[in-house]
């Protein structure tokens, strides 16, 4: 068993209307020095698969196929053991390659 938590945010070109409404409200309340305010969604989601492998491919294709609009926004994910240690890391963002943890290979 795995956890994945997948966080997905609009593409830096795609306008955050959200995060502008956010950034104006700080500014509203004294908060001057906090900018460049982007949204964007957590998801995390217990993975019954045997392997690791397994779980990556499984949960790529959900990011692919409904959790991230791949026209406007990118997907970060990070699979865990139940120990919570990260195993793999993988996204949509520029490079899209896994990157194994050091722990998962000990």
């Amino acid at each position: 068993m795995f956890k994945a938590r997948v966080e997905v945010t609009l593409k830096e070109k795609i306008l955050d209307p959200q995060g502008k409404a956010i950034e104006s409200s700080l500014r509203n309340l004294s908060f001057s020095t906090l900018n460049h305010v982007r949204t964007g969604k957590n998801i995390d989601i217990s993975v019954a698969e045997d392997s690791l492998d397994k779980a990556i491919s499984t949960v790529r294709l959900a990011c692919e196929k409904l959790l991230a609009n791949p026209v406007t926004e990118e997907y970060e994910c990070e699979i865990f053991n139940d120990g919570g240690d990260s195993l793999a890391r993988f996204s949509n963002r520029r490079t899209p390659a896994v990157t194994i943890t050091e722990r998962a290979n000990n």
